[in-house]
Order: structure tokens, then C-alpha cells, then sequence
């Protein structure tokens, strides 16, 4: 799609791109992502300009609010621990490299990168991010539907098919006709954290909503399962 990256002061740069399936200009703001200007085909950069200038209140507004949320972000570098369930990640650099690879062990998932990159500037901290989001995809798939038929069989609960996903606000969610979706990042958390999400979906496989008779469902399995619901918000999906 073509675009272009103009810089309006005292914003910044400002990257416009022409896109046959939007109807009207709509302006984002993402951490890392920069602002993004997406508008119909047949309108002119200069029209979208314009609508830019009209939000320029509004977007100097939420800059410090982005900018809050990336200088809270990790930066993904030589020295950052981070782990999965059962594999740690390393962060190397090498000469014999072109580009960002990632190379995964039984225990380990090593993702290395040339001597002649920057590795926290903003691109790069997003080809590592998926690099992880993919391994752990992977861990999920081999441990997460495992874990699920073990629990729904040991419980006495039925489902009718599981897949994961990487979605950014939802840990877990079960459908009307049972089917159960798990985010590939549940397998970040502690065992009983991950064992809790699958738990709570296969209850709404017989309670639809979150009122008193599936709490009283999940703590027949749990115990005190609304304490354990609150250690889980201590934990984010998102990669920091």
C-alpha cells in the first residue's frame, strides 16, 4: 500500500497510507508503532493532512500517555531474563548472522541477532517479540490441550474443541457450542495460574455467565477460587 512518512512539528513523524478498504481517514496511535494515518485511495495525502492538523489537540493530548507505556516496556537485549513454563530465553549476538534467528532446544530458545544492529530500537524489539510470541505458540500447542482433556476429564466437563490464539485482553473464552480458545501466553504464567484459565472456561461449559452458580462451580474445584482470580491480574498478557 503506498505511503508516506511526513513529519509535523511538534508531533513527529507521521506515517500516512493510502488503503482501498478504508472509508474515512482514522488516525492511530500505538506503543512502538509510532501514528498511523490510514485513508480511502482517492483522497490526497494533503486532504489527510488536514484531518491531522484538526487532531492535533487530541494527539499531543495521548503522546505522553503512549510515550508512559513504552518507557515501561522491557527492552529485549543481552541482558533481560525471561522465561516460559519450561524453556528460558537468551539473547545473543553473533558475527555469523545476517538477520534475527531463533533456534529452540528442549529447554532453551536462543534467538540471536547481527553485531551490526541496534536490537532495542523499536523494530527490532517487535521481530524479537514475535520471535518469542512463536516459540511460546509452540510450548502452548504441545502442553495446553494436553492439560485441558486431563482437567475436563478429572472434573467430569466436556468441551467440544480447543484452540490458542495470541489475543491481546482475553487470557481464555469458551464459545455457545463449547469450544474453548487459550492464549498461547498462559504459558508464561504458574502452573495453578494456567490450571485456573482452563478451569474457568471449562465451567462456563455448564455456566454461561459469572454469576453465583459458576463461582460456586469453580470453588467446589478451586476452593477460594476469586483469590486465585485476583493473583492472575497481577500478570499481563501483553510482552514486557
Amino acid at each position: 500500500m503506498p505511503e508516506k512518512i511526513i513529519r509535523v512539528d511538534p508531533i513527529g513523524n507521521i506515517t500516512f497510507r493510502k488503503n482501498k478498504r478504508s472509508k474515512n481517514v482514522s488516525i492511530s496511535m500505538r506503543p512502538n508503532k509510532g501514528i498511523l494515518v490510514t485513508f480511502p485511495w482517492f483522497l490526497t495525502y494533503q486532504f489527510a493532512l488536514n484531518v491531522v492538523e484538526k487532531k492535533r489537540s487530541w494527539i499531543l493530548n495521548n503522546l505522553p500517555k503512549i510515550k508512559q507505556i513504552e518507557n515501561k516496556a522491557t527492552i529485549f537485549n543481552e541482558n533481560i531474563s525471561f522465561k516460559s513454563r519450561s524453556k528460558h530465553f537468551l539473547i545473543q549476538q553473533s558475527e555469523s548472522v545476517k538477520k534475527i534467528t531463533t533456534s529452540v532446544t528442549s529447554n532453551q530458545v536462543v534467538i540471536t541477532y547481527p553485531q551490526n544492529i541496534n536490537i532495542e530500537t523499536p523494530e527490532n524489539q517487535i521481530t524479537i517479540k514475535k520471535a518469542i510470541a512463536e516459540a511460546l505458540r509452540i510450548e502452548a500447542k504441545n502442553y495446553l490441550p494436553g492439560r485441558t482433556l486431563e482437567l475436563a476429564q478429572k472434573n467430569g466437563f466436556s468441551f467440544n474443541k480447543i484452540s490458542i490464539k495470541n489475543t491481546k485482553t482475553l487470557w481464555g473464552s469458551c464459545s455457545v457450542k463449547n469450544n474453548i480458545n487459550l492464549n498461547l501466553h498462559l504459558i508464561r504464567l504458574p502452573d495453578y495460574l494456567i490450571d485456573y484459565v482452563i478451569i474457568h472456561e471449562l465451567c462456563h461449559t455448564i455456566e454461561k455467565n459469572h454469576g453465583q452458580q459458576f463461582w460456586k462451580l469453580m470453588d467446589t474445584i478451586l476452593g477460594d477460587a476469586k483469590k486465585i482470580s485476583k493473583q492472575l491480574k497481577e500478570y499481563s498478557i501483553e510482552l514486557y
